[in-house]
């Protein structure tokens, strides 16, 4: 009868509480669900004595990922962020992420500085950089985040003023050409030289695109070859059709409602950190409605004859071996919310990929724009700190 079904119940639920009782007291813990490319344990760091010392200036999408990220590093510490946002508007964003989920650590406001996971983070809110305490606080490292300062000029009012950092690193394009193109896996464990002051991490799409490029390239050659993104939507875009400045009427029209062309410069970018690709490389876009995770489609005309098997053998081992951390693999049957959170700078898509014949190939790849392109700049301050005498290099880090 019911009460029967009732006392076997409560007999099964205080069954499943003993045991679960029982797994923790002897260290077991739940399992963590992981995705490809993804990273299932997270570490805080609140060492404000930790070697690379990181500075924020702009706490928007990136900004507050890199942040995230960083507090990862034992070898990391986040000492000031400067941002026009109230501070319990800052505690607030850095707390809940619609896309990356809640921060798993604890965030506070205190005397108008954020303290989180114990540690006092201070803030400043202008839109001069040489009023920016950095040397104040001891920050080394800038992320310039803003989207506002893309130029050494700019950028280096960071390094001029009465409290200055020692590098900066922008997190877009730079936009003029002597600017260091550093991409984390492709040159910037070769290139990047002390001597510089001011680098750019390019943008997440050259990120997610030249890594591949270089592979195929120096594995087949690439004779040419067309780009396409599959972009998700990013801060730029409008909720509603709206008006935007410039001839690109279209990317005034609602993000959640069209698939948009766009242009983007990526393609040609990847010459920035891999010359031997320029004038081989172009691409446009497209920007869709999800709101994180982008693939991007490589078609190209190889020099060397080959097998779609072959390829896919080839980037494997490199993801196993020289470009791990940098280029993922992946054989199963993804879609794109199963790469949110992937620290690889791109995921190589073994079942999507077609081959014309064994010259002409379509290379499917993934990419976290938002996640995966943070966890590089991160990388990249690690690589500069390794040159710089900061810190030691260390088999778990990525780019070497």
């Amino acid at each position: 009868g019911r009460s029967d079904r009732v006392a076997a119940a409560a007999i099964m639920l205080r069954t499943f509480t003993l045991l679960a009782l029982v797994a923790a007291a002897a260290g077991f813990n739940a399992p963590v669900h992981t995705r490809v490319g993804r990273s299932s344990a997270v570490r805080m760091s609140t060492d404000p004595d930790a070697p690379i010392k990181v500075g924020i200036n702009g706490f928007g999408r990136i900004g507050r990922l890199v942040f995230r990220i960083a507090m990862q590093r034992d070898n990391m510490v986040v000492k000031h962020i400067n941002s026009p946002m109230a501070p319990e508007y800052m505690k607030y964003l850095l707390s809940y992420d619609s896309a990356h989920g809640r921060y798993k650590g604890t965030v506070e406001v205190k005397d108008g500085n954020l303290v989180v996971d114990g540690l006092e983070i201070t803030l400043s809110a202008t839109r001069d950089p040489t009023e920016i305490p950095w040397g104040t606080r001891e920050v080394d490292y800038i992320c310039e985040s803003t989207g506002a300062f893309t130029t050494p000029p700019d950028c280096m009012k960071h390094l001029e003023s009465s409290s200055p950092a020692k590098k900066v690193i922008i997190s877009a394009p730079a936009k003029d050409a002597e600017t260091p193109t550093l991409v984390v896996g492709v040159n910037a464990a070769d290139e990047y030289k002390s001597e510089m002051k001011v680098v750019s991490c390019a943008s997440c799409t050259t990120n997610g695109l030249a890594p591949l490029v270089k592979l195929i390239d120096q594995e087949y050659g690439i004779a040419e070859g067309l780009m396409t993104t599959v972009h998700a939507t990013t801060a730029s875009q409008l909720t509603v059709d709206g008006s935007m400045k410039g001839s690109d009427w279209r990317a005034g029209r609602a993000a959640a409602a069209n698939i948009i062309p766009s242009s983007t410069g990526a393609a040609k970018a990847v010459a920035k950190c891999y010359p031997k690709s320029k004038g081989k490389l172009t691409g446009m876009g497209f920007r869709v409605p999800p709101i994180d995770v982008s693939v991007v489609d490589l078609t190209c005309r190889l020099e060397k004859s080959t097998t779609y098997d072959e390829i896919k053998a080839c980037v494997k081992k490199a993801s196993e071996g020289s470009m791990k951390g940098v280029i993922g693999y992946t054989e199963d049957q993804v879609v794109s919310q199963d790469f949110v959170g992937s620290t690889d700078s791109t995921t190589f898509d073994a079942g999507a990929g077609i081959m014309l014949n064994p010259n002409f190939v379509k290379l499917i790849s993934w990419y976290d724009n938002e996640w995966g392109y943070s966890t590089r700049l991160v990388d990249l301050m690690q690589i500069m700190a390794v040159a710089d005498g900061a810190v030691k290099k260390e088999k778990s880090m990525v780019g070497f």
